[in-house]
């Protein structure tokens, strides 16, 4: 199967189960609400060695947000929901408490399944903080009863008592295969860029591009996972590559989403948007059902309407 020049290998993307919770982070202008979500997905690119994969998933509107501000709804994955509530926990009260004008709401509201937000973060108030529907002292207004109010000094923290939480999927991917660096990185770039604005996944890898797949196991002693050296370059001649001839570069679109759907739509709109001038094929990074057993073939997906 070729999209182009661009040859799609007949591989499968192995995917794994985790949770994701969605929060929707608001601040009194884009300056401050980037500022926020920065911090908030800093250090947040893989579990093999990050609390949580975390990534913004689109941008909201003054008109789609709780309190009627500039805002972002933000995904969080990990494996379990005790990593997810303390990722979350942590994260928020570092990260968005601390930023100016900032609040903070649930974006997953129809999941009996919860982590403690603003049940958490609340104890940053040192009993100051209060339960309820009002407005903190910057003039934001919070309609819902289990809203926090915790004092800040620019005004009051406004944070949900809890975040919905439900089963996600993590670890999609496609593997592209460059002739140069330079085509690597368009088609990296390109392929983020298709992702972007998609509902209900992320890309967490800085830029959405990341070098250094990964693949099961070690050498070395207590590291659950390492970088794939058989997709490396300089290792041509030492290991048993699996880079298509030609190729001197590869890049992995890592993708993160709330259902095997979504992801595998991301996938395909990724794989059309980076085919193209220098790009000899896209594969996918599999480990023989070591890792997940959602395994998302790349030729099926252009089966699909």
């Amino acid at each position: 199967m070729r999209i182009g020049p661009t040859e799609i290998l007949d591989t499968h993307a192995e995917a794994f189960a985790t949770w994701y919770a969605r929060l929707v982070i608001t601040a009194i202008d884009d300056y401050w609400l980037e500022m926020a979500i920065r911090a908030l997905a800093g250090y947040g690119t893989s579990v093999i060695g990050c609390d949580a994969e975390v990534g913004v998933e689109r941008l909201l509107p003054s008109g789609e947000t709780p309190d009627g501000r500039p805002g972002a709804a933000v995904l969080l994955f990990a494996f379990s929901t005790e990593q997810l509530a303390a990722a979350v926990g942590n994260r928020v009260g570092q990260c968005v408490l601390t930023c100016p004008t900032t609040s903070c709401f649930n974006g997953v509201v129809d999941s009996e399944d919860t982590v403690p937000l603003g049940d958490c973060v609340r104890y940053f108030g040192d009993g100051f903080e209060k339960q309820g529907a009002g407005s903190g002292e910057q003039g934001v207004t919070s309609s819902l009863p289990a809203c926090w109010q915790i004092p800040v000094m620019d005004g009051a923290f406004l944070v949900d008592a809890v975040a919905g939480v439900a089963p996600g999927i993590g670890g999609g991917n496609i593997l592209l295969h460059a002739s140069s660096q330079a085509a690597g990185l368009s088609a990296g770039c390109r392929a983020a860029e298709a992702i972007r604005p998609l509902p209900g996944v992320i890309t967490s890898f800085p830029g959405g591009v990341c070098r250094s797949g990964s693949k099961v196991g070690s050498k070395y002693k207590n590291l659950v996972a390492s970088t794939a050296e058989t997709y490396c370059p300089t290792l041509r001649d030492q290991v048993d590559t699996q880079l298509v001839d030609g190729a001197t570069c590869a890049y992995e679109i890592v993708i993160d989403g709330v259902s095997e759907e979504s992801v595998a739509y991301a996938m395909r709109a990724a794989i059309e948007d980076a085919a193209g001038p220098g790009v000899l094929a896209i594969g996918a990074s599999n480990f023989g059902g070591r890792l997940g057993r959602h395994l998302i073939r790349l030729h099926d997906l252009f089966l699909k309407a």
